[in-house]
């Protein structure tokens, strides 16, 4: 009976673990496109160890991790990574300054360029869904020089992902594997 109660315990900790890492879409419902708010989107939102950006984008662009210089002056010749497709997760995986610009060094002229402050601290990237849940805010760091706002966050859960169902099913999954092998432990 201890052994089935350690379980039980394991896998609520499982639960609560698990449902803690935010999943941001960049630009919400308008994506990473020049007509995009970044510094607005930015504002009001805090990235962790753990938590994942989710870039979508037409084919026509491209995503570039690049660092503090280059980004400020929107030099795209030499990025750290760069990211295609038109859908692009990015786990942030260890505390500090992430830049990303527009392949394009015009659009990144025109303000598709973002700026993330990862907070440090939590678990390391071989466990994204350790970092905790963001909340706070985050000062504008993006320059963007038009005047478009971004769309309503109708993707969005309350807790920032735009896939809510996702962390559930995640830690459902886990109690379950729990739950089956501390039936054939015992």
């Amino acid at each position: 009976m201890a052994k089935l109660l350690f379980f039980y315990v394991l896998a609520c900790l499982s639960l609560l673990i698990t449902c803690s890492a935010t999943t941001y879409m960049v630009g919400d419902t308008a994506g990473w496109d020049l007509s995009t708010d970044l510094d607005s989107w930015v504002k009001n939102k805090t990235f962790n160890v753990g938590d994942v950006l989710v870039f979508q984008y037409s084919s026509a662009y491209t995503v570039n991790e690049v660092t503090r210089n280059n980004f400020n002056g929107c030099n795209v010749n030499q990025p750290l990574q760069t990211y295609t497709g038109g859908n692009s997760n990015i786990t942030l995986t260890k505390p500090g300054d992430r830049f990303f610009v527009s392949g394009n060094k015009l659009y990144c002229l025109g303000g598709m360029k973002l700026q993330v402050h990862v907070n440090g601290g939590q678990v390391a990237a071989s466990a994204p869904g350790l970092a905790p849940q963001a909340s706070t805010s985050l000062p504008p760091s993006s320059t963007n020089k038009n005047n478009y706002k971004s769309s309503p966050n109708n993707f969005s859960s309350s807790n920032g992902s735009p896939y809510p169902g996702r962390d559930s099913l995640v830690a459902a999954f886990l109690a379950a594997v729990l739950t089956l092998l501390s039936v054939a432990i015992i």
